[in-house]
């Protein structure tokens, strides 16, 4: 049987043959109980730090390169802000207003760098840019979760760590969650960096672990999502009240608290430094002094009943349960069943987790390892009780999920054993058996499979938004300019080297409007859309608020609005002074702006989807798609008709036609206005002087 603790044990063979048969049935026998305890000190292969990262990092890249945006929050909030700071326009949500203040431009502004790299390196390419943000996300996650694995392999257990290593390398909603750009996926890196060093019981004699995971909490919280902060609450418990590695006299009791709680608050006092650059950045960003993460905690909590995060959907009480069972699919069920699983050991195979004499002067490793899966539960009970639930809200849990599902899965092979002890009778042969090792590998395969079967669904069925702008970049738009001879052609044979980096500047020339309807959601932002070329909405049956355009440009002192010194010293100091402006028609109550809208009549594209099987049709939703005379399809991507599709293979992807004949598909279309574009195409082609 595997031990949680192997020692250093050396044999050496007899040098000679041994001469008397009693001789040579002890010999037999030692032999028998030195590869017994060989077999014992066998330690499992677990992947190094560098193996780990150099392994993430392929997975996570690929999730860079290919994973969707699930969530226009993401776009709106976080990828508009960063273009408008990077190229100087773009769109701004209501959160974004000085009177709301609700998205820290901290966080923003800790993204800037990548994007000019990126459009360094590929020569202006925004589409660059866009990606290497991503990959800049996905380089952090892989040394946070590297760096958490090695943590729970060396502070828990080896096996527990390996388990924990393939359950996150396959994940789908690691897939999703690594290279997102959202605050829940900073405090996810975070969370992640904290737990590596919370693992560690804690003690009196290292101040490091409580400083280090103290200020990393707080960085989740203070420039992420300050919801966050809940995760923390096993390990404050722990840090005041349990004695982890100490071991404590009655008499010393009372001095013994009262270092933890004098460590605590220094450790918290010095962690509070971190507002000091986030809200003198969001200051200067917003014009006045503003704490963002105070901001989000009013609205959300202390909004009133008019406003709050319900105004935008709700949800059933078991959204996450659904929702965690599609991207952790087996895994999520064993995570929710660690602490029982944990009970359930200490009464079985109470030496599970070592050898153990209670006192009332130590605590228990029972007691250390419950704290460490308390997280999950604490966080799974915060959202399940809010009735406004996102899938992103799980986001900084993911991780402790994967964790609490490794230990249970430790545990139970530990059951397996026991059981097999009490029935041969020999912990011998339990040593030899390849029970244990099959049931551990078969699940974590079959849990790997199903997830990867999720990333294919996720990539098959819902890519195309990001392909249709692929292509309107890359095919339509390079048309365009070719039919006006504002891009030169070369000859055919001519090598790919020999032709420069396709310039889309003189787009602008068009003046063209590419217009979304009841799609807007799906818009995956300006970085994939050239410059020159304005995104618009057209009205749909959708009447809630929509973004508005940054102003690019203010043309007088008025239009700053806040507090006088801050403005002045955002006009200095900021790289958008623009953001202090206070613009009207924004409001937190989700009410419709009719200005946000444009005549459809005045689009040059349209981005539309439509299911030709079963249309859904109104007045304000026309099928734009079937309406040839007007609009032309550009481009058209298959794009799963989830409510005429079957919950399995809607859910998970396999190749062949048995499975996908149980799914229907429209089509995600980039239409162009057929005469609008025609009379452009002249247009611009006599002012440059290539009309024939």
């Amino acid at each position: 049987m595997s031990s949680p603790q192997v020692q250093n044990l050396s044999f050496r063979r007899p040098t000679n043959e041994p001469s008397t048969p009693k001789a040579a049935l002890a010999a037999r026998h030692t032999g028998i109980l030195q590869d017994q305890l060989r077999r014992a000190q066998r330690r499992p292969w677990v992947p190094s730090f560098s193996l780990a990262v150099r392994l993430l990092f392929l997975v996570r890249v690929s999730g860079a390169m290919y994973s969707n945006i699930s969530d226009c929050d993401e776009v709106y909030n976080f990828w508009e802000p960063l273009h408008f700071l990077d190229q100087g326009h773009g769109f701004q949500t209501w959160e974004l207003s000085p009177a709301y203040s609700l998205r820290s431009w901290a966080y923003i502004l800790l993204h800037y760098i990548p994007p000019r790299l990126g459009r360094l390196i590929l020569a202006g390419d925004k589409r660059a840019a866009f990606f290497a943000v991503r990959i800049f996300l996905a380089t952090i996650s892989v040394l946070v979760e590297a760096a958490f694995f090695r943590s729970i392999a060396d502070r828990i257990n080896e096996r527990v760590g390996r388990y924990h290593f393939f359950l996150m390398f396959f994940s789908a909603g690691m897939w999703n969650a690594s290279t997102s750009f959202l605050p829940s996926t900073f405090a996810m890196y975070t969370t992640m960096l904290a737990f590596s060093y919370a693992l560690t019981p804690t003690t009196t004699k290292d101040k490091h672990r409580t400083l280090a995971a103290t200020l990393l909490f707080a960085a989740g919280g203070i420039i992420g999502w300050p919801f966050a902060l809940a995760l923390a609450i096993p390990f404050i418990f722990e840090e005041l009240f349990v004695y982890g590695a100490d071991i404590v006299l009655p008499h010393a009791r009372r001095s013994w608290m009262a270092k933890r709680f004098t460590r605590l608050i220094i450790a918290g006092l010095t962690a509070s430094l971190i507002f000091i650059p986030v809200i003198g950045i969001d200051s200067l960003a917003y014009g006045k002094l503003t704490i963002v993460p105070w901001n989000i905690i009013r609205y959300n909590i202390f909004g009133g009943s008019e406003r709050g995060p319900q105004l935008y959907g709700t949800e059933p009480w078991d959204f996450y349960l659904k929702n965690l069972t599609l991207n952790f699919n087996l895994v999520s069920a064993l995570a929710l069943l660690s602490i029982p699983a944990l009970v359930v050991t200490y009464f079985i195979d109470r030496r599970r987790l070592g050898s153990y004499t209670p006192t009332a002067s130590q605590s228990s490793p029972f007691t250390l390892l419950a704290l460490r899966l308390a997280p999950l539960y604490i966080w799974m009970g915060i959202l399940t009780l809010q009735p406004h639930k996102e899938e992103r809200f799980m986001f900084p849990a993911y991780p402790l999920l994967c964790f609490n599902a490794a230990v249970s899965l430790y545990l139970m092979r530990g059951w397996l054993e026991v059981a097999f002890t009490s029935i041969t009778r020999s912990p011998y042969r339990a040593s030899q058996s390849l029970i244990f090792s099959n049931f551990t590998l078969s699940f974590i395969v079959g849990s790997c499979f199903i997830s990867l079967m999720r990333i294919f669904a996720l990539w098959h069925y819902y890519h195309s938004p990001l392909s249709v702008a692929f292509e309107f970049q890359t095919t339509e738009i390079p048309r365009l300019l070719n039919v006006t001879g504002l891009l030169p052609m070369y000859p055919p044979g001519t090598e790919e080297e020999e032709v420069p980096r396709i310039d889309l500047s003189p787009v602008k020339e068009f003046d063209l409007k590419l217009c979304m309807g009841k799609e807007w959601h799906r818009f995956p932002g300006n970085y994939l859309i050239p410059n020159g070329i304005s995104v618009e909405f057209v009205k749909s049956e959708f009447d809630g608020l929509l973004p508005r355009h940054f102003e690019e440009r203010l043309t007088s002192e008025d239009q700053l609005h806040g507090q006088e010194a801050i403005v002045n010293l955002a006009k200095k100091w900021w790289l958008r002074p623009q953001t202090t402006y206070v613009p009207g028609g924004l409001n937190d109550l989700n009410k419709e702006d009719p200005s946000r809208y444009v005549q459809v009549e005045e689009c040059d594209y349209l981005i539309d989807l439509d299911f030709p099987l079963h249309p859904i049709t109104s007045t304000l939703e026309p099928r734009y798609a079937t309406m040839t005379d007007t609009w032309e399809r550009v481009s058209c991507h298959p794009f799963l008709d989830a409510r005429h599709s079957l919950l399995l293979t809607r859910s998970f992807w396999l190749p062949g036609k048995t499975w996908q004949s149980q799914n229907e598909f429209g089509d995600f279309c980039l239409l162009k206005n057929r005469k609008r574009l025609e009379e452009k195409e002249i247009e611009v082609a006599r002012r440059v002087g290539n009309f024939d």
